[in-house]
């Protein structure tokens, strides 16, 4: 015994657990050295019964490929790269493309980041952008301000360019969820269908361009779909939608208050700003 009343070998396993707060690379396990006796913690006030062997380091990289896939499966995209920096071995692991098979965004400008990869192990794509700006580029552009069709420039073709990678290297995605993406195209959905054949779930909400256009899309090439959403989608028109229950009667089909908004409409007068853009819609 210890002078903290903890048998010598268990009081050097807190000493352990303690340093491992310290040093990550560091791995304690629990493993029986020839001679050594197993310690029973229940024998000890105040903690519950259980046994355990005196503790073992190993260094992070001593770890099998399965092993090292499961740790870096807990880390967001910016731990794994950072860990991935420490060493050659940890950036092949890194780079397995079975890491990635879900991708969740928070932010347009993280689809410009090198923390991630994109490959055909991705199964599922998140890209989730709640910010007061999503509200700025839902905005018609003819009624937008100089300031506000400043900011929207910015990151403008982000998704849709983001959006045509995964097409040429996600061929077996499964689910894809696009929120507050004010940018995102009906080509480009239409794009995503044909090139995504194993596309199950589509969910798009609060998508200002999205229209008939990509429900149009989603009858010809949307053959494995089982569920869509178009929620808060204001350019989806309620006609659009009866012909898209009609051609796919087995596809889970919800539209939140699409149907119900107010779609863009092109300035009228002849004198209005784009007013020459509406006479050449018309022709």
């Amino acid at each position: 015994m210890s002078g903290s009343g903890l048998p010598s070998s268990l009081e050097r396993q807190h000493q352990l657990l303690a340093k491992n707060k310290r040093h990550s690379s560091t791995i304690y396990v629990h493993q029986p050295r020839a001679g050594e006796e197993q310690l029973e913690v229940g024998q000890v006030p105040g903690l519950q019964p259980h046994s355990v062997w005196p503790l073992r380091t190993m260094h992070i990289t001593q770890l099998n490929r399965e092993c090292l896939l499961h740790l870096f499966s807990f880390l967001d995209k910016d731990s794994r790269k950072n860990l991935a920096r420490t060493c050659p071995q940890l950036q092949d692991v890194f780079e397995d493309p079975a890491l990635w098979s879900l991708l969740h965004f928070r932010s347009l400008t993280e689809l410009k980041k090198d923390n991630f990869l994109l490959s055909p192990a991705l199964r599922s794509l998140s890209i989730c952008w709640h910010s007061s700006r999503v509200q700025v580029c839902s905005i018609e552009d003819w009624l937008k301000s100089a300031l506000q069709r400043n900011i929207c420039s910015r990151h403008e073709s982000l998704v849709n360019d983001f959006l045509l990678q995964v097409c040429d290297r996600c061929p077996n995605l499964a689910s894809v969820t696009l929120s507050g993406c004010g940018h995102v195209t009906d080509d480009c959905l239409a794009r995503l269908l044909r090139c995504c054949p194993r596309l199950r779930a589509l969910h798009l909400e609060n998508c200002a361009r999205v229209t008939n256009r990509t429900l149009t899309a989603v009858a010809a090439h949307g053959r494995a779909l089982q569920t869509l959403h178009v929620d808060f989608c204001r350019n989806v028109s309620a006609a659009g939608l009866r012909r898209l229950r009609a051609a796919c009667p087995r596809l889970t089909l919800r539209a939140e208050h699409s149907a119900a908004m107010i779609p863009d409409q092109l300035p009228r007068g002849p004198h209005a700003p784009g007013a020459a853009l509406r006479k050449l819609l018309l022709r």
